[in-house]
This record gives structure tokens, C-alpha cells and sequence, in this order.
């Protein structure tokens, strides 16, 4: 029986080695360049690659729901307790946070420099009429961005586009513009050096932005790569990979601080 059962582990792992995993994520681990610099790391210890498909938060979710990734890096946790409510994820785990920032023309004609308080800095850009870009894609970002404006009564009538890009285009979008928006500062720190843009609004609690790992419930897809998704799962919240992410910087500079590890991460299991 013993050797029945390692003959079955040693052909899941060699499947799941020989099966590239689908991993959906959001454009901010994407467009910071973590990904591209820690999952080498993963490959080496496992032999799995990775397929990354980098989209929003929404679209992420949607691509769990109808099993085209095997694999979920994303973050709107109210979206994602729903997902697991749902019975589409098998293991909610988080993996690291950030928070998102409020960048906008220097000269600030909503007057919102040095706020702490993002709802009223939104309250301002409304009041001044100034052009806000949305991301518009349903993204972790987006989810943020609409739920603050919610608080206002929704947005608003005038300066307010929605761009339906990922956030690196959208960043590029305002800074051409000379508009507000809202951005998660990695992928901030990511373009800043290319951009006019500055940082006017950041230090609110209500602006957290914690990222969580989920896999796929086996029993609505048994044909994904679960093998490989609990792998990744499991390196990207041990010490090693945790530390990895705490050394990732541009230009000295943190984008992410590891969370797997602290009492406060989240977890659904």
C-alpha cells in the first residue's frame, strides 16, 4: 500500500511539474516587477512554471470561478470572503500587503496635499470639478476606489473617467492629463521615476491593501493543477519566500511588506 501511495505522489508531482500553473494576479504585483524577480525562486525548488496572467482583482476572481487559472494572487478581501463564501477557493492564505496612495498633478487644484483623510481629499477633487481617472476594471484598486466614493454618495457627474486599463496605463493616463488618481504604491514606486505625478494623499487606515493567495476548490475542477497551486501556495508564505518579498525594492524602496506570518494575516481554510 506504501508503495502504491508514493507511485501516486510521485506522478502528481511529476504532473504537476510537467503542467504549467495558470496563476491570476493583479497588475500591481505584475507591473512592480516582484513576480518577475522572486518566481524564478519557485521554478528552481519545484520545476513548475508559471504562466502569469495579470489582470484585475474582478477578472481574477471571474477566471477562479470558471477554472481558467489555477491559481489566485490577489486584493479586495470583501471580494474574495464572498469567493471563498461561494465555495469556489479551497485555501485563502495572506501572503503580504501595501497600501494604495492618492497621486496627483503637482499643482493640486483640489487642494488635497498632505491630507491623511482619503474621503475628504475625494470630496475636494469632486467639489474643484478636477478630472479623475478610474481604473474602471473591476480591479482591487477599483473595488477600493468606488467603495470611497460610495461614502460620498458615488461619483462624481464631472472630471470623473473611467479608463478600463490596467494601473501602470492608467497612471500614464493621468500624468498626460494632469488628473487625480488612485494607485496602489507599488506599482506607484514602479513608474514614479517616468512620471510628473506626486503622492498628495497617503496614511489612511481606510487605504490597507492586503494581498492573499487562493486555490481553487478541487471538487468544482479536478483536471487544475491543485499539486502545483498548494505549492506555490505554501512557498510564497514560508520565512524564505516572506523574506524575498521584504527585500524586494526600486530605488531603495519597499513595495511590499510580507504578512504570511503575522497574527493579523487572514486566513480561510
Amino acid at each position: 500500500m506504501r508503495s502504491i501511495l508514493l507511485m501516486l505522489l510521485l506522478a502528481l508531482t511529476a504532473q504537476a511539474q510537467a503542467q504549467p500553473l495558470r496563476l491570476a494576479t493583479t497588475t500591481s504585483t505584475y507591473n512592480s516587477g516582484l513576480l518577475e524577480a522572486i518566481l524564478p525562486d519557485f521554478t528552481r525548488r519545484t520545476g513548475i512554471e508559471t504562466q502569469i496572467i495579470a489582470v484585475g482583482t474582478g477578472a481574477a476572481l471571474r477566471m477562479g470561478r470558471s477554472g481558467d487559472a489555477d491559481v489566485l494572487l490577489v486584493h479586495a478581501p470583501e471580494a474574495e470572503k464572498a469567493f471563498m463564501a461561494e465555495g469556489h477557493g479551497a485555501h485563502r492564505t495572506g501572503v503580504m500587503y501595501n497600501d494604495f496612495v492618492l497621486v496627483g498633478p503637482a499643482s493640486d487644484p483640489a487642494g488635497t496635499r498632505g491630507l491623511s483623510d482619503a474621503v475628504q481629499a475625494l470630496r475636494q477633487i469632486a467639489e474643484a470639478s478636477a478630472m479623475f481617472i478610474s481604473r474602471g476594471d473591476d480591479s482591487g484598486t477599483h473595488k477600493k476606489e468606488r467603495a470611497l466614493w460610495q461614502s460620498l454618495g458615488g461619483t462624481p457627474t464631472e472630471g470623473y473617467r473611467e479608463a478600463g486599463q490596467g494601473m501602470g496605463k492608467v497612471l500614464q493616463i493621468a500624468d498626460q492629463l494632469g488628473a487625480y488618481t488612485l494607485t496602489d504604491r507599488g506599482t506607484w514606486l514602479a513608474f514614479a521615476d517616468k512620471l510628473d505625478l506626486q503622492v498628495l494623499v497617503e496614511g489612511d487606515p481606510l487605504l490597507f491593501n492586503p494581498y492573499s493567495v487562493i486555490t481553487i476548490n478541487p471538487k468544482r475542477f479536478p483536471d487544475l493543477n491543485h499539486e502545483g497551486a498548494k505549492q506555490l501556495q505554501q512557498w510564497l508564505t514560508t520565512p524564505h519566500t516572506q523574506q524575498l518579498i521584504a527585500d524586494f525594492r526600486i530605488n531603495g524602496q519597499p513595495l511590499f511588506v510580507p504578512s504570511a506570518n503575522a497574527v493579523t494575516a487572514e486566513q480561510d481554510r
